[in-house]
């Protein structure tokens, strides 16, 4: 996309893009950081309840996948991001985002005592990691190698996370 297509699609002359923005990455940072569903992650995260840990983890990831559907151009942002700009401003928004959610899980993984002895910073990780990549495979595949409804792939990669894979 040029400059002068953003212009015509904004509905103002190209002079007044760079009156407020020096070129075309200047613009997706913005765009960017005004559309990171952490604006919408964070707030429900939040809101989230349960009894028990697993209980909270479940529906943190239930209204964090909400969340998410509501936004679905934000897969489009992160993949721009990746491809045209190399992640670089990834590690902006992880810095944002990611002591927000610390702050909320971190007293209440705290009073339970029943995690694994494993940094809360790599279970917050693969926590965000496990529901972007379900947002992702769906898109992906769908139901293409099982035939799982998409509520029951849901609750088997919560399964996952909570429960691992080996039995016993």
């Amino acid at each position: 996309t040029s400059m002068r297509q953003i212009a015509e699609e904004a509905g103002i002359a190209l002079g007044g893009i760079y009156n407020h923005f020096s070129g075309k990455e200047e613009i997706f940072t913005s765009v960017l950081e005004a559309y990171h569903p952490v604006h919408e992650i964070v707030p429900v995260i939040q809101m989230s309840e349960g009894a028990t840990i697993e209980e909270f983890v479940r529906n943190a990831a239930k209204s964090m996948m909400t969340a998410l559907e509501r936004e679905p151009g934000f897969l489009n942002l992160i993949f721009i991001e990746i491809v045209e700009f190399n992640s670089q401003h990834l590690p902006d928004l992880v810095d944002i985002t990611f002591p927000k959610v610390m702050s909320i899980v971190g007293p209440f993984a705290d009073s339970q005592n029943k995690l694994k002895d494993i940094p809360l910073q790599s279970i917050v990780r693969s926590f965000i990691g496990l529901m972007f990549m379900q947002v992702l495979t769906e898109k992906l595949v769908g139901s293409q190698f099982v035939d799982i409804p998409p509520g029951e792939a849901f609750e088997q990669t919560l399964q996952i996370f909570l429960h691992g894979i080996l039995a016993g």
